[in-house]
């Protein structure tokens, strides 16, 4: 019976972890505007979002130890990306290369690997993941994933740098001016043979 009792109350906790966080997301879209909604609900919308933003401890000390298991719990679990279901405005987002370094000295250029046009949404919000997670050490480990994944498909690779940016998209306005995106530099990441997957055997 305890047993029951105590999946219960995860679940609840992990509902209501999706919940804040899919109405923090809505919250901060419509705060961040423009939207169609009155100047009144983005007012609004800031204030429910700081509130909301506590609530999941995003307020607290960076070494705060709740705060960095709820961190990474929300990481880990999924709970932070694909829940901002309100979009009317198209975010910037992030973008990921990686800089392929080959014992020879050639070095070559990978983007995240997709497998198929739908997988592209899923990895573009995970990118938009790693991108807000305050924590370095965090960041650090959800990037070597993507990182072993491109390491598998170049096996001969001795190193890999994973170069994490911010994409601003011009406004309506500056589009018509001749702008286009700009990448601003936000971290760097080196991998060695030390973080490479481990090779399969061929039969």
């Amino acid at each position: 019976m305890r047993q029951k009792y105590a999946y219960l109350a995860w679940l609840t906790l992990h509902l209501l972890l999706i919940v804040l966080v899919s109405c923090r997301d809505t919250l901060r879209v419509v705060a961040e505007g423009p939207t169609i909604l009155p100047v009144s609900f983005k007012n609004f919308s800031q204030k429910a979002e700081t509130a909301l933003s506590a609530a999941l401890g995003r307020k607290l000390p960076a070494s705060n130890s709740a705060r960095e298991a709820l961190a990474t719990y929300v990481q880990v679990a999924g709970v932070e990306a694909g829940y901002g279901y309100f979009a009317p405005n198209v975010p910037g987002g992030y973008g990921l290369i990686f800089e392929l370094h080959y014992p020879e000295g050639r070095v070559e250029y990978e983007l995240p690997l997709v497998s198929s046009p739908a997988a592209a949404l899923p990895i573009a919000g995970f990118l938009d993941s790693i991108g807000r997670t305050p924590h370095d050490a965090l960041r650090e480990i959800l990037v070597k994933t993507l990182a072993q994944s491109v390491w598998r498909e170049h096996p001969d690779v001795e190193s890999v740098r994973a170069i994490l940016g911010s994409i601003r998209l011009p406004t309506a306005r500056e589009f018509t001016e001749g702008k286009r995106e700009s990448y601003e530099f936000l971290y760097a990441y080196d991998f060695n043979l030390e973080n490479a997957p481990a090779k399969r055997n061929h039969h």
